[in-house]
């Protein structure tokens, strides 16, 4: 089948799915059950900022969510992330092993731990950080010392390991938390675009030392913005609050703050909203997964490969993507889908391409840099119940 006839007839499908002949975006928030209500709550209690009976509430349901002891609600996924790091002991001048292949967020939240990213490859069938990899990299380049891990080559401690569930495809956990584990390194999960996928029926976010998420307007369920740390370690989990909340004491009027913190805590508002979408987080799952099921059906008629989930692991299908030829084909398929009205978007440039990155340690990256000319996000909202 000749391509611009792929192109009409893909087009003419998501139109279709979508029921508009508009503009299609990559992904669109649904606000369908009680979001207004919890909000005009929160604004009519006059609790809007961080304190407020929707932050609690929220930090009891994505604990619940996550299969999890306790959650602690920040501003977004990166502050999320910087702070779990901080948590697990990543202090200024480590390397911290992950994946060039994500969003820059998760590079950067090492970064403003005054450490390293160490750029390992990842997998080409989960696009997440590879166990071999990471094996391969520390046999070559580590050796355990009685206060942890450190790469002989440059002297510095590896103080953590960050792989990213990327579009919501677990990666290879147990095989990566062997490795960890052999070599003395905590497992910090940025499981930012993965709420409600499961590998080996254990939600992403609950397999590491700590675990994050994001609720960015993008995301499979949003608080507009907001994130979330959710951890086993109600100690850290302490911690956690305590340093989001600018690492305030509590004083029935002195200001007293015992040590660097951040002004972190997600405001009530968002949490109204947070709740009502985690209310709605399972039947979005299910929705998105018959979406992917949709999908597949119709690209395997074209001849064109569909991102699909592993047997381990049940996918949240965040982003849906296809893997094209090369990427000549995927620079044409981007610019005539978006010509046509279809956002379809590339996954990210590798994080060495970025300035700020440039200098830092990466391997060969063979998987990600084929998965970086080929990968290709096609429209994935949540769409009306008549799929399901």
């Amino acid at each position: 089948m000749g391509h611009q006839i792929m192109i009409n007839d893909f087009v003419a499908f998501v139109q279709d799915i979508y029921s508009t002949d508009d503009f299609i975006p990559l992904h669109v928030p649904r606000f369908e059950g009680n979001e207004k209500e919890y909000v005009t709550n929160t604004i009519e209690s006059t609790f809007v900022s961080s304190v407020g009976a929707y932050v609690d509430q929220f930090e009891e349901m994505i604990a619940k969510k996550s299969q999890t002891t306790s959650g602690v609600a920040v501003v977004n996924g990166t502050s999320a992330l910087q702070v779990a790091l901080r948590l697990a002991g990543v202090k200024e001048g480590d390397e911290v092993l992950t994946q060039a292949l994500t969003f820059v967020a998760t590079a950067n939240a090492i970064a403003y731990n005054g450490a390293k990213p160490v750029f390992l490859d990842v997998g080409q069938d989960t696009m997440g950080l590879s166990p071999k990899a990471v094996e391969r990299f520390l046999n070559e380049y580590a050796e355990v010392r009685e206060d942890g891990c450190y790469n002989v080559k440059t002297g510095n401690r590896i103080s953590a390991c960050v792989p990213m569930h990327t579009f919501g495809f677990p990666v290879h956990f147990d095989e990566l938390a062997t490795v960890c584990e052999e070599w003395k390194i905590p497992i910090v999960e940025d499981a930012a675009e993965s709420l409600g996928s499961l590998y080996k029926g254990k939600p992403t976010g609950s397999l590491g030392s700590f675990g994050i998420f994001s609720f960015n307007g993008n995301k499979i369920v949003t608080a507009g913005g907001g994130g979330a740390i959710v951890t086993d370690d109600e100690e850290a989990s302490q911690h956690a609050k305590h340093l989001t909340t600018t690492a305030k004491k509590p004083h029935d009027y002195e200001y007293y703050h015992d040590e660097l913190g951040y002004n972190y805590r997600m405001p009530n508002l968002n949490a109204a909203l947070i709740c009502a979408q985690l209310e709605q987080l399972d039947t979005y799952v299910e929705n998105k997964r018959a979406l992917a099921k949709e999908y597949a059906d119709f690209f395997e008629r074209k001849g064109i490969k569909f991102r699909k989930e592993q047997s381990d692991s049940r996918a949240n299908y965040w982003l849906m993507c296809v893997e094209l030829e090369d990427r000549k084909e995927r620079n044409s398929f981007l610019e005539e889908t978006n010509d046509k009205g279809i956002m379809t978007r590339p996954i990210w440039q590798l994080l060495y391409r970025l300035p700020m990155y440039e200098h830092c340690f990466r391997d060969e990256q063979q998987n990600a840099e084929y998965l970086e000319d080929r990968i290709v996000n096609i429209p994935s909202s949540v769409v009306t119940e008549e799929i399901v």
